[in-house]
Order: structure tokens, then sequence, then C-alpha cells
């Protein structure tokens, strides 16, 4: 394969320069470790070493052709979100998985959704990286669209533009996904969850105890 001239580039194992002011090594470096982790929360643990390979690969080979229409870390993301969307597709997966495949966008979204400003309740809610572990399961629980955009939001920490852009939709679209995300979450979690604020002033949650009424005598 013949390297791309760039002015200070550095063969990765794939064997493939960077584009820009950055080598391939320096963005694995930089992003297996968030990209592992996001593919971890959106297709689970047992997918997700496989599939940071296979984005890896396709970053490797994408390089040479990143224009730069968006920032490197969108374009890394729309990668591994569509990665992943592909493997959710995929009739293995279907039926090898308790997983539900990624609907596709007209299925979610509505131009006529009005969205409504985001409550301070929402936003207390809605999961931070220091919440327990009791709150990331829920997330874990929610449908795949909607599970990976508030990941992308509240964990991953892009905006709402960047959000559209990995995904492949509208910015309209995104922010209703996202709202609506959040409106789901927020419901599972006041149902299942007892919410309180931890010693380091962070919300935090443990699940409700299923009371068991004795039986009454027939």
């Amino acid at each position: 394969m013949q390297l791309a001239t760039v002015e200070y580039g550095i063969k990765s194992k794939w064997g493939v320069e960077m584009v820009s002011d950055y080598t391939f090594n320096e963005i694995f470096d930089e992003y297996h470790p968030k990209i592992l982790r996001y593919l971890t929360r959106i297709v689970g643990p047992d997918d997700a070493e496989d599939l940071s390979q296979e984005v890896f690969d396709k970053i490797s080979r994408g390089l040479s052709r990143f224009q730069g229409k968006s920032s490197l870390s969108t374009w890394i993301y729309r990668i591994a979100t569509n990665t992943a969307i592909d493997r959710s597709r995929s009739t293995a997966y279907k039926y090898g998985k308790t997983h539900h495949p990624f609907e596709d966008e007209k299925s979610h979204e509505s131009s006529d959704v009005t969205v409504a400003p985001t409550s301070p309740v929402t936003d207390q809610l809605v999961i931070r990286k220091e919440m327990s572990d009791c709150v990331n399961e829920f997330i874990d629980n929610l449908p795949p669209d909607y599970r990976t955009v508030i990941v992308l939001g509240e964990m991953e920490g892009f905006a709402n533009k960047e959000i559209a852009q990995i995904l492949g939709i509208s910015l309209e679209n995104a922010k209703i996904r996202l709202h609506r995300a959040r409106a789901t979450l927020k419901n599972a979690l006041r149902e299942g969850c007892d919410f309180y604020y931890s010693e380091g002033n962070t919300l935090a949650c443990d699940r409700k105890q299923i009371q068991i009424l004795p039986k009454t005598p027939s």
C-alpha cells in the first residue's frame, strides 16, 4: 500500500498514514479507549472489542479521504455508531442477542413534534458519569436508538449538532430523539429508583424494593 505524504506521518500497524497534523497511531491511542467504552454501552462487552477493531480498521482505510467537513471526533463516532448499527441489524446478532435492532429515523421522529425545553428535573435525572451502577442499568435497558443518543449526549458530551452528524439525521430530529430518550429514562428511573445525593453531592439511586404482601387467608 502506498502511503500518503504528510508533514510528519508515522506508519501504523494498519500500514496507513494520518491526514493533517495527527498520525493514525495518535488517533488510535487517544480514541480507542473512548470508542471501546462507547461500544460497550451500545452493544455490550461481548461484542465491543471485536467491533472496536472493525471501527479502527475502517478509520485506517478511510483516513486519507477524511475532508474535515465535521470534527475528527464526530467522524470517528459516526463510524463507530454505523458499525454498531450494522451489527445490530445482522441476522446473527438479532437472533443471537436479546437486544432489539436499531430503528430507522422515520419510525422515531416527526417534524410535527414540538420539543419542550428540558426541565431541571430532567437534567437531574439524566445519567452522569459519576452516577451509580443502578442508573447505568436503566440506560442499558433503553431501546437502542434512545440508549445511543443518551450515551452520546450525556456520557460522551456531544452537542446536539454533533449528535445529528454522528447519527446522520437532522438537527431537529436529534433534538426530538434526545428529548424522548430523556423522558423515557426519567420515567423508568422514577418508577424503579429512590433518588438521593451522595457524599460528593452527586445524584445517585437505589432500586426500589418490591413489597410482597402476605397472602390473605382464603
